[in-house]
C-alpha cells in the first residue's frame, strides 16, 4: 500500500471516528430519560402523558429533520451542520439541566433534538462516500456498536451517577461536550467540492441547487421500493424507541417490582444487545449477500418476544435479562433498513434515501411516547406517591404496552414487501 493510500485511509478513518463519537453523545441523549424518569417526575411533578411528551420532544424534533438532515448532507456536506448541532444540541442540555419548570425542561429537550438530528445521516453519508458499498451494512453495525456506548452510559451508568450527583449537573457537562465536538468536526473535516469525494478530501465550496434538490427528493419518495423499508424502521425501531426510551424502567419498577438499579440494569443490557446486534446483523447480512431473509427472520422473532410482557407473567430476574438482551439483539435487525434504501436509490441521493427511511422510526417514537403514557392516564385508577406522582398498576401498563407490541408486529410483516437487493445497488434510471 502506498504512502498515499495510507493516508487517505487514515483521513476516513478520522472524519468516520468524529462523527461517531458526536453519535454516542446522541444516543445517550435518545435515551437518558428513561434512566431518570423518577427524577424528571419528581422534579416537574409530570403525570404519565407529560412525561411521555418531555421524552418525545426529541423525537418530534428528529422526526421532522430527517429529510432536511438528508438534503443539506447531500448538498452542503456533514462539516456545517455538525458544527450547528454541536452548538444547538449543546445549549439545549444547558437549558434542560438548568430548567425551573416544565415548559423550559420542553424548550430544552426541543433544542437537544433538534442540534443531535443531523449526526447520523452524516455519519451514514460519509461511510457511503468513503468506504466500498459491500461493506456498508458492516461499517454501520460498528458505528453503532460504538454509538451505542451512550445509550449503555444512558441506562444504569446515568442512574446511578444522578442519584450521586443529580440530573441536572450531569446535562450541564454534556453542554460542554456538545460545544466540543461540533468544534472538532469544523476543524478536522473536510468538505468535497461536488459530493463525490470523501469527507476527508480537500476543501471546497458545495453548491445548492434547489431544482436538483426536489427533483432528487421526489425520486426517493416516488420509489415504491422506499416505503417497505421505511414501514419496517417505523415498526421495529418506533417501538424500541419508545420503550427501551422511556417506559421500560417503569414498567419493571411498576408491574415487575424491581428496584430501580436492577431495572436500569436491564435498560443497559437491551442496550448492550442492540449494540452487538448491530455488528452482528449487519456483518451476517453482508456475508450472505442477502438482506430480506436476515430481516424477516430477526424482526417476527422481535414481534414474539412482546407476547411475553403482555402476559404479564412474573419471571425470574435471570430471564427477564435474558430476554431484555434477546430483544436487544433482535431489535438491531432494523438497522438493514438504512442499507436497503440506499441500495433501490441513485447513489448520490444515499443522504435522502436513509433520512427518508430513518424518519419512519422518529416518526413512530414521537407518537408512541406520549401515546402510551396518554393510554396509561386515561385507565389510571391507581394512587399517588408522596410526592403527589402518579402510580400506576400492571393493567394500565398492558394497555400502553399493546400499543408497543402492535407496532412492533406491523413492522414485522412490512419486511415481506422489502426488495432483495443482494448487498449492491439495483437502482436504474427510467427509460
Amino acid at each position: 500500500m502506498s504512502d498515499l493510500a495510507r493516508q487517505q485511509g487514515r483521513r476516513r478513518a478520522l472524519a468516520l471516528g468524529i462523527v461517531i463519537a458526536a453519535y454516542v453523545l446522541s444516543f445517550f441523549q435518545r435515551f437518558a430519560p428513561a434512566g431518570i424518569a423518577p427524577d424528571l417526575i419528581t422534579a416537574f411533578n409530570t403525570t404519565a402523558s407529560s412525561l411521555g411528551v418531555l421524552a418525545a420532544t426529541y423525537f418530534y424534533v428528529y422526526t421532522v429533520m430527517q429529510v432536511p438532515t438528508g438534503i443539506l448532507v447531500d448538498t452542503l456536506g456533514p462539516r456545517l451542520i455538525l458544527l450547528l448541532g454541536g452548538l444547538v444540541g449543546g445549549v439545549g442540555s444547558l437549558l434542560f439541566g438548568m430548567a425551573p419548570n416544565f415548559d423550559l425542561a420542553l424548550l430544552g429537550r426541543t433544542l437537544i433534538g433538534l442540534g443531535v438530528s443531523v449526526t447520523f445521516i452524516a455519519m451514514l453519508k460519509i461511510i457511503a462516500l468513503s468506504f466500498d458499498e459491500r461493506r456498508f451494512a458492516s461499517l454501520v453495525g460498528l458505528s453503532m456498536l460504538i454509538g451505542n456506548l451512550g445509550s449503555v452510559l444512558a441506562g444504569a451508568p446515568l442512574s446511578w451517577l444522578a442519584q450521586i450527583t443529580g440530573w441536572r449537573s450531569i446535562f450541564v457537562g454534556l453542554a460542554a461536550v456538545s460545544l466540543l465536538l461540533g468544534t472538532a468536526c469544523w476543524y478536522l473535516l473536510r468538505e468535497p467540492a461536488d459530493g463525490s469525494q470523501s469527507p476527508s478530501a480537500p476543501a471546497g465550496k458545495p453548491r445548492f441547487d434547489r431544482t436538483v434538490v426536489f427533483s432528487g427528493l421526489l425520486s426517493v419518495l416516488g420509489n415504491r421500493d422506499t416505503w417497505p423499508v421505511a414501514a419496517v424502521n417505523f415498526g421495529i425501531s418506533g417501538s424500541f424507541f419508545a420503550f427501551a426510551g422511556l417506559w421500560a424502567t417503569p414498567f419493571l419498577t411498576e408491574v415487575h417490582h424491581l428496584e430501580r438499579a436492577v431495572a436500569a440494569r436491564h435498560v443497559s443490557l437491551y442496550f448492550a444487545g442492540f449494540a452487538l446486534g448491530c455488528v452482528f446483523v449487519g456483518t451476517l447480512s453482508d456475508r450472505l449477500g442477502r438482506r430480506k431473509p436476515v430481516l424477516v427472520a430477526s424482526s417476527h422473532l422481535y414481534a414474539l418476544i412482546w407476547l411475553v410482557w403482555l402476559s404479564g407473567s412474573t419471571l425470574p430476574v435471570s430471564l427477564s435479562f435474558a430476554l431484555f438482551a434477546l430483544m436487544g439483539l433482535l431489535t438491531a435487525s432494523f438497522t438493514l433498513t438504512w442499507a436497503c434504501a440506499k441500495e433501490v436509490n441513485p447513489p448520490l441521493l444515499s443522504g435522502m434515501s436513509t433520512s427518508v427511511t430513518n424518519m419512519g422510526g422518529f416518526l413512530a417514537a414521537a407518537i408512541l411516547q406520549p401515546l402510551v403514557g396518554w393510554v396509561m392516564d386515561w385507565s389510571w385508577q391507581g394512587g399517588l406517591t408522596a410526592a403527589g406522582a402518579r402510580l400506576y398498576t400492571p393493567a394500565d401498563f398492558h394497555t400502553g404496552l399493546l400499543l408497543l407490541a402492535g407496532t412492533a408486529s406491523f413492522g414485522a410483516l412490512a419486511s415481506w414487501r422489502i426488495r432483495e437487493t443482494n448487498c449492491r445497488n439495483i437502482w436504474q434510471a427510467p427509460a
